[in-house]
């Protein structure tokens, strides 16, 4: 299997990180502007991109202030089974983030596009973590 990784830093406390990564208002400003769902172990939550896209996905991992993973369980995209994971620790007074992205069989055009879109709204992250603003999908902010 091929695997997405990500590791960077968010000058921010990781309690603030983690309610951005767990909770729908917060989600909301950063990865898509529609998030439906209780942010609980074994619940489903649904990241809607408007005109383009919904997926549902499991929590199948949640440990305050440490880490969230999602598991695709529906989508017209082929990514059913996909893993999504957010590991938080501290460094040097800094969130670190270790992203993992668990699905894809072949580093395939799939593949590639979900790399560059995964660090585009890591990035997202980081800045409504820092600055307040982010980057989601069909917000006023969107970068397409």
């Amino acid at each position: 299997m091929t695997l997405i990784k990500h590791l960077f830093h968010i000058a921010t406390p990781i309690n603030n990180v983690f309610e951005a990564l767990s909770q729908p208002e917060p989600l909301s400003k950063w990865y898509t502007t529609i998030v439906n769902g209780n942010f609980k172990l074994g619940e489903i939550v649904t990241f809607e991109f408007v005109n383009f896209a919904a997926f549902k996905f499991k929590i199948i991992n949640l440990v305050q202030d440490k880490s969230i993973h999602f598991e695709c369980v529906e989508s017209e995209w082929g990514n059913v089974g996909h893993i999504m994971k957010y590991d938080l620790d501290d460094n040097d007074g800094k969130t670190r983030v270790r992203y993992t992205y668990e699905g894809f069989l072949e580093m395939d055009d799939a593949f590639a596009n979900m790399n560059y879109s995964s660090a585009k709204y890591l990035e997202s992250l980081r800045q409504y973590c820092q600055k307040g603003v982010g980057e989601a999908f069909g917000s006023e902010n969107y970068r397409s």
